[in-house]
């Protein structure tokens, strides 16, 4: 039971680390509260909800992967080499591919929403 504990403790550290060494995870944090203060405003369904939080924790998932794949490609290799560079871009593309899935569904939840207040 301790080691299970532990594994939470361990998780939640790795948060706090990304928060406080990565400016874009303070981003997609802010973007994501903004999309949940929309959200309640905008009454969404539970289904609504349920695609909403998916794409949320998928970005951040994305960002928590890029920050572990950039410490460990700097760890093997401090120096400049040419696949690190990749391995790096990689892991940031995945995030921005993250990213515009989730702005996506943003778009696809909320627009419709708007649009109908706005013709109201």
């Amino acid at each position: 039971m301790k080691n299970r504990l532990n594994s939470f403790v361990f998780a939640a550290r790795g948060l706090v680390e990304v928060w406080r060494s990565q400016p874009n995870m303070r981003i997609h944090l802010v973007a994501a509260a903004l999309a949940i203060g929309l959200g309640a405003w905008l009454q969404l369904s539970v289904t609504e909800w349920c695609i909403l939080a998916l794409a949320i924790g998928t970005v951040l998932a994305a960002e928590c992967f890029n920050t572990a794949l950039e410490h460990l490609t700097d760890l093997a290799s401090p120096g400049f080499h040419p696949l690190a560079g990749k391995a790096k871009d990689a892991a940031a593309a995945a995030v921005l591919a993250a990213a515009i899935a989730a702005a996506c569904v943003g778009v696809g939840l909320f627009l419709p929403r708007l649009w109908r207040l706005l013709n109201a």
